[in-house]
């Protein structure tokens, strides 16, 4: 598990499960019901995300590479994604992905540019 915090700190602290092999990356978050409002999960090494088979909507931040303190800068976000979509989503020069809760972006105050702490 991971924690995932934001630059401003205001209601943005996630424990993230870590989607480590191509099996789990390519599972994500299908087969689940529901994603807690404090839970997320890592999916490291990607630029990509899918919607296929997802039961929720979530929101997705893609993160760039690390930055000495720890940090990543945010590089893309899509929020509110729809379920059961077969659209890929991508952004250039992400390094990772992290699935949230649906609204979480907007609640935490995530935005492109901004820096998130993974730790």
């Amino acid at each position: 598990m991971l924690e995932l915090r934001t630059e401003e700190g205001r209601s943005g602290t996630y424990r993230l499960a870590v989607a480590a092999s191509l099996w789990a990356r390519g599972r994500g978050l299908m087969g689940r019901r529901v994603l807690a409002e404090d839970e997320g999960l890592y999916l490291p090494g990607t630029n990509s995300i899918h919607m296929l088979f997802m039961r929720f909507p979530i929101d997705c931040v893609f993160v760039g590479d690390e930055h000495a303190d720890g940090s990543r800068e945010v590089v893309g976000i899509r929020e509110r994604l729809a379920p059961w979509r077969g659209v890929v989503w991508w952004v250039r020069g992400a390094k990772a992905a992290v699935e949230l809760p649906a609204g979480a972006v907007n609640k935490a105050g995530i935005r492109v540019g901004a820096r998130v702490w993974m730790s």
